[in-house]
């Protein structure tokens, strides 16, 4: 129950944070910017990955945990578990954003700019790049156990820089899940939901591929 919990509550600040900064944003004029929301984003989710990490892990995202699993790093039988975890704190997260911003339309949902295929190439290949990050930093020698909230954070923060504007570089499927169920903007969710995790699960092989061989 204690990783449950820390699932739970990981997720729910990363969400209350990542997309309060999104609707903060709005509200205020565009005062945090879209710099200050990628950064939100590195920042909390570097934080949770220092708080959490020695729970449960500090998957906080569904596409991760699945991945982690078909990895064999991860026990299948604990998937749904994790998942419901993460899924119920991003809901309350986006429902207590719902309570403080009532007239907020999205709340901070992931939406396409462009086209639908545009944004679920984005996602996949976004969600891949960091799934392999994770795997890379994950495991290996102490130093990157150390380091690894930072480099996570940092690729978060990366790619919601340059890709966020188009896609929302959600790289999460409860992230897109939550808002759009609590906002009503489900017409775009099966991009979050999918593409999320098929980029996560290539990154498995590929982190496989990148590992030594003993001779």
């Amino acid at each position: 129950m204690n990783k449950l919990l820390s699932e739970f509550l990981g997720t729910f600040i990363l969400v209350f944070a990542g997309t309060g900064a999104i609707v903060i944003n709005e509200v205020s004029g565009g005062v945090i910017g879209h710099a200050g929301i990628a950064l939100t984003f590195g920042l909390v989710v570097m934080a949770m990955i220092y708080t959490f990490g020695d729970v449960s892990g500090a998957h906080l995202n569904p596409a991760v945990t699945v991945a982690f699993a078909a990895g064999r790093r991860f026990a299948w039988r604990d998937v749904p578990g994790f998942i419901g975890a993460q899924i119920g704190g991003a809901c309350l997260a986006s429902g207590v954003l719902r309570l403080l911003f009532p007239t907020n339309a999205k709340l901070g949902a992931t939406l396409p700019a462009g086209t639908a295929m545009q944004s679920f190439v984005l996602e996949f290949i976004l969600t891949a790049i960091l799934m392999l990050a994770i795997l890379r930093v994950s495991t290996g020698a102490k130093e990157k156990g150390i380091t690894a909230g930072i480099a996570i954070g940092g690729v978060i923060a990366l790619e919601a820089m340059f890709a966020g504007p188009i896609c929302g570089a959600s790289m999460n499927p409860a992230r897109s899940l939550a808002p759009a169920l609590v906002s009503g903007h489900l017409e775009h969710l099966w991009i979050y939901l999918t593409a999320t995790v098929l980029g996560a699960l290539t990154a498995v092989p590929l982190a496989k591929a990148l590992e030594p061989t003993h001779s």
